[in-house]
């Protein structure tokens, strides 16, 4: 008999872009991925991008809007390190990391419970038909907005070697912003073309407010004391924000 092929995947969120659920639903509904964790990485403190606040802050308002969730944490691996990581460089130490405990727990734990970068997937939890994890297929890809996808397009500001890695070897999910066309950003790629098939459009977000949102209109929201911030921000992380005194000048 045929059996289907799933590919299991984690999501990464490099930086500080919010992640959204909407893209899990989007993924589980094309029947080729089932989403079994996300990993949000807050960027280091040397990334140098203005109105970027220290990432002790940035660390604990993440943690708070996921607090609630059984499928996303965050970790400081990234912030930890003497200093700036590549968006690739994060994306092989989640791998090698996953590599290790899928190993460990193949390998050492007869019933096949596995931890996959201290995610607890007991055997075929919530992976629909039942298989054993040496036959499942386990990826990492980028979650990341129509923007991103746009930078690889400006010259000299990724290494050819590191599109490579990212979009050859992982893959990316991708969420249109402001109307995007990402058809078009990708045609003006070669690396983009190339891995076109790696590369997966969350096609059904155009309406939802996650898909117009950034980290930076967030935080021009918070300075002008918008209302429509709590669309996008959890109460704890607003809260956080007020009680800490962040955003609250020009500078961010």
């Amino acid at each position: 008999t045929h059996k289907q092929q799933y590919n299991h995947q984690i999501q990464m969120c490099d930086g500080s872009f919010n992640i959204s659920k909407k893209a899990r639903e989007y993924l589980h509904k094309t029947g080729r991925f089932i989403v079994i964790g996300g990993i949000i990485s807050p960027v280091h403190d040397s990334y140098g991008k203005p109105g970027l606040v220290s990432s002790r802050h940035r660390l604990t308002m993440c943690q708070l809007a996921v607090q609630s969730s059984d499928w996303i944490r965050v970790d400081p691996w990234e912030c930890y390190q003497d200093t700036w990581q590549t968006t690739c460089s994060v994306l092989e130490h989640h791998r090698d990391l996953m590599k290790v405990w899928t190993f460990l727990s193949v390998t050492k734990h007869p019933h096949y419970i596995i931890s996959v970068a201290h995610f607890s997937l007991h055997e075929n939890a919530n992976l629909g038909t039942a298989m054993r994890y040496e036959e499942i297929e386990l990826r990492i890809l980028l979650l990341c907005g129509s923007d991103l996808l746009e930078s690889f397009c400006i010259p000299g500001l990724w290494k050819d070697s590191d599109m490579e890695v990212i979009v050859g070897d992982f893959g990316i999910v991708v969420v249109p912003r402001d109307g995007a066309d990402t058809e078009r950003i990708m045609n003006h790629s070669s690396i983009l073309r190339k891995y076109k098939d790696n590369i997966v459009v969350v096609k059904d977000v155009m309406n939802h407010p996650l898909a117009i949102v950034s980290s930076t209109k967030s935080r021009l929201a918070l300075q002008h004391g918008d209302g429509h911030v709590v669309d996008y921000l959890s109460q704890p992380v607003i809260d956080y924000i007020l009680q800490s005194q962040l955003y609250i000048n020009a500078s961010g």
